[in-house]
């Protein structure tokens, strides 16, 4: 058939220009330090920034909520779905992070999936009706999907450029006229590919002036920046003042599964009645729902483990600088290592794979073309001796493939 010979010749094309992503199998539990074909490796790919997807504490409490709850519910949430550990998630969540309530989703995609379509495709008493929607250029896949559900002939997608505020004032400005319903301003909060910081506190002050909605997916941030990780809202001194923000359960914050939109009661209570990836999606397990009640108690005791996680970024920034490779700046764990194109982050993602040290390489269409590159994301688990060993890996590597 025809379709199958055009996916073989795709196939083809993508290993002859070295862009195939391969998935490398891992012999053991996340951590600083994994096993790849029988060889101890340190982890610079994951998103555990806290190391809390083997910690203990989360491990215990996992299996507490399949010893108490089961393994699942087997339902959606409105038939018999809803747990009491449900709800206690959902009010942590709504109040680590500054709003008045939350709800679950299966994953964050799902959740920044649900959140626009459900609102923008619904009339809310208006028969006739636009909205629109400014979006940062460089925005998570789930947010540009989110967008793209929501019915053509209702939104107008308007795309700023990237943390450029002066922009997106230009286009709310020209859109002034303009006589739609509803209007929302879309961002990351931390940038997964670049990892820096929406300027969140410019997003308020100009979202609030020309009355649109805040919504910000805090995936990246949550448990990570911060004085007490509750976010890029945090670091940036308006904790308590985005309308919206979606966050994931994946990945600071023992790296299981899992989702959620915060913001108020109300929009919360709407997003239960139209959401539809909330209505006809299976509840999360117990044991997910009982490792990240644990995961934000522990935030909550004490902010050691997020100290840990800056010191480790701080110092890798530093030192992976020293060596002679260009990174982009910052202070946020995820730390790109510029290189250029495809087949030499590939190669060198390999390489050091060979060393001991397991890193990704990230080309277009993940990143423009010509902006190839290593993604470190440090860790809390990462001790120093473990961090070192790592860059002494990078140094070999590097000047084998004079990169450096």
């Amino acid at each position: 058939m025809k379709i199958y010979d055009a996916i073989h010749q795709e196939l083809d094309r993508l290993q002859e220009t070295k862009t195939f992503k391969r998935e490398t199998q891992i012999e053991s539990e996340q951590g600083a330090v994994v096993r790849v074909a029988g060889k101890e490796v340190v982890m610079l790919a994951s998103n555990n920034y806290l190391g809390l997807s083997s910690h203990p504490r989360i491990k215990e409490a996992a299996i507490r909520g399949v010893r108490a709850f089961g393994h699942g519910v087997s339902s959606v949430r409105f038939l018999c779905g809803t747990l009491t550990i449900h709800r206690k998630l959902e009010e942590k969540i709504a109040a680590f992070v500054g709003t008045e309530d939350s709800i679950l989703f299966s994953s964050c995609f799902s959740a920044n999936e649900g959140f626009f379509a459900s609102i923008v495709n619904e009339k809310l008493g208006h028969e006739l009706y636009r909205d629109v929607i400014y979006s940062d250029r460089l925005n998570h896949a789930s947010i540009i999907d989110g967008t793209r559900l929501c019915r053509v002939e209702v939104v107008h997608r308007q795309v700023y450029e990237h943390a450029d505020v002066a922009d997106l004032a230009r286009l709310l400005e020209a859109d002034r006229a303009t006589n739609y319903r509803f209007g929302f301003v879309a961002t990351d909060g931390v940038f997964s590919m670049e990892g820096d910081l929406a300027p969140l506190p410019a997003l308020v002050d100009i979202s609030k002036k020309y009355g649109q909605l805040l919504f910000v997916d805090d995936s990246h941030a949550v448990g990570v920046v911060g004085p007490t990780g509750r976010g890029t809202a945090e670091a940036q001194g308006v904790h308590g003042k985005i309308d919206v923000i979606s966050g994931t359960l994946g990945k600071a914050l023992g790296g299981a599964a899992g989702g959620y939109v915060a913001g108020t009661r109300d929009m919360v209570a709407f997003l239960r009645q139209k959401s539809r990836p909330y209505t006809f999606s299976n509840s999360l397990p117990p044991a997910i729902v009982m490792a990240a009640i644990e995961a934000f108690t522990m935030l909550e005791e004490n902010t050691g483990i997020v100290d840990r996680l800056h010191e480790n970024t701080a110092y890798f920034r530093k030192h992976i600088q020293a060596l002679g490779f260009k990174i982009l700046e910052g202070t946020h764990p995820i730390v790109p290592i510029m290189l250029g194109e495809a087949a030499v982050a590939m190669d060198m993602s390999n390489a050091l794979l060979d060393e001991g040290v397991y890193i990704k390489g990230l080309w277009y269409p993940v990143v423009p073309k010509g902006e190839a590159r290593l993604r470190a994301q440090i860790s809390a688990a990462l001790d120093k001796s473990t961090l070192d060993r790592a860059l002494d890996a990078f140094e070999r590597v590097g000047r084998r493939m004079k990169i450096i």
